[in-house]
């Protein structure tokens, strides 16, 4: 039988490397998609339904790959390395192929794929954790995963501001920074996935194991069928996440769709018509923005884990999404583009506690043949309510905040106030 060993800090940090890829590209996601849909014309309303993809596929991808990954097993490949590379790979492929989008409908399309490889990487990346940490180690190893979410993401955000000074002009409908910044994230992308598989081994299943998964009769709905199960037996503690995540990843999403032209907004005084000049300047500094938060996501990062283990994993989460939530209601109200830094470190300490500290609440509830699929049902936590953000925002937006992004990251910064609320209530082991 296997046994958990204690991994040194540097053993930890080499199996989360690949996480640094995977971020890297939704950092690009999340900063640049907008930007390269409003240089292909699309309209405010829009933009939440060209973003559907994301969420979309997450919710079909995640909790699919994530139960196979739980029934596979191959001494030469492992468990959950095989999903991280074939992530990779769809991943790198789409980011070479996305600056050659000539409209606003091949741009949506490849973001789908694009997504459906992030989403094919994540989870399992999740459950590796789950896998090779005990107890003790796993609040290290799921806030190494909020360190490479920061590192990463700055990188992708950073090449929006700096490419810019470097690639001018453009080619065909988009600028060359486009291509600099999606190329760069694809030699990324697979580069540290191939890192953390080559470092990094998994641990075997025991005998037992491994006859339970030979016994297991496998069909085509076998992930499906696992999923349902899964949810039927899920601890009370997920379904208390369940509403935290409605809306702090509502709020999200209403953010990351509109900070830019919030940005140019109340800075530059621009539109993507009005100004296509200064807006370019807005995109790129709000790329630098966005670069921050993560500085201060992956800064921060290591500080959290002690306050979990000596406060309670939900009291820390509470305070950092309350954080997040000031510096969203501060945001749009700055003129001045250096305090903008300000506001957002703010949600860079926010953003820090979301990608690791909720792991910490659940994975003490779940039984360990499961961590797979109970990773990806939470990662439906999170992509159902942007997806009922991507349908019903720009009605919203359209309707009721005057298609204002400002008002629009006003709005984020209140549900993200409801979010720390709703922490308090959940009930979860120390």
């Amino acid at each position: 039988m296997f046994k958990k060993v204690k991994l040194s800090f540097w053993q930890i940090l080499n199996m989360n490397v690949g996480f640094f890829g995977i971020q890297y590209s939704f950092g690009l996601q999340q900063s640049a998609v907008t930007p390269i849909y409003d240089f292909l014309g699309a309209s405010a309303d829009q933009i939440p339904l060209l973003h559907l993809a994301g969420p979309v596929t997450g919710l079909l991808v995640q909790p699919v790959v994530g139960a196979l990954s739980d029934k596979t097993w191959s001494p030469k490949f492992g468990r959950r390395k095989p999903y991280f590379l074939i992530g990779a790979i769809l991943c790198s492929l789409t980011l070479l192929a996305f600056p050659f989008s000539s409209s606003l409908w091949m741009a949506a399309g490849l973001l789908w794929i694009l997504d459906a490889g992030n989403n094919t990487a994540m989870e399992p990346y999740r459950a590796f954790i789950a896998d090779k940490l005990d107890e003790e180690q796993q609040p290290l190893g799921f806030q190494m995963q909020s360190f490479f979410t920061g590192f990463g993401q700055v990188l992708s955000n950073l090449s929006l501001f700096i490419f810019p000074l470097i690639f001018i002009g453009t080619v065909g409908a988009l600028p060359k920074w486009v291509y600099a910044s999606f190329f760069l994230g694809a030699v990324v992308s697979i580069g540290s996935i191939l890192w953390s598989i080559y470092t990094t081994n998994e641990i075997p299943p025991t005998e037992e194991e491994l006859q339970k998964l030979k016994n297991e009769k496998g069909h085509f709905f076998q992930p499906l069928l696992e999923i349902f199960s899964a949810i039927g037996d899920m601890p009370k503690v997920m379904w208390q996440l369940a509403l935290v995540y409605l809306f702090q990843w509502y709020a999200l999403f209403c953010y990351w769709q509109n900070s830019s032209k919030s940005v140019a907004l109340s800075v530059w005084d621009a539109t993507p018509k009005s100004n296509p000049v200064a807006y370019e300047q807005a995109v790129s500094w709000t790329g630098l923005v966005n670069g921050w938060y993560n500085v201060v996501t992956f800064l921060v990062a290591f500080l959290l884990v002690g306050f979990a283990k000596k406060y309670s994993a939900k009291y820390v989460h509470a305070v950092c999404v309350f954080i997040a939530a000031i510096g969203f209601l501060a945001f749009p109200h700055i003129e001045n583009k250096n305090m903008l830094l300000v506001a957002i470190s703010g949600f860079g300490i926010g953003w820090a506690s979301m990608m690791g500290i909720p792991y910490l609440m659940v994975v003490s509830e779940i039984p360990k043949e499961r961590y797979g699929v109970y990773m990806g049902i939470i990662n439906m936590m999170i992509v159902i309510p942007m997806i009922f953000q991507n349908i019903s925002f720009g009605y919203i937006l359209k309707n009721f905040l005057n298609n204002d992004p400002r008002q629009a990251i006003t709005f984020a910064g209140v549900l993200l106030v409801i979010s720390a609320l709703c922490t308090l209530l959940i009930k979860t082991k120390k």
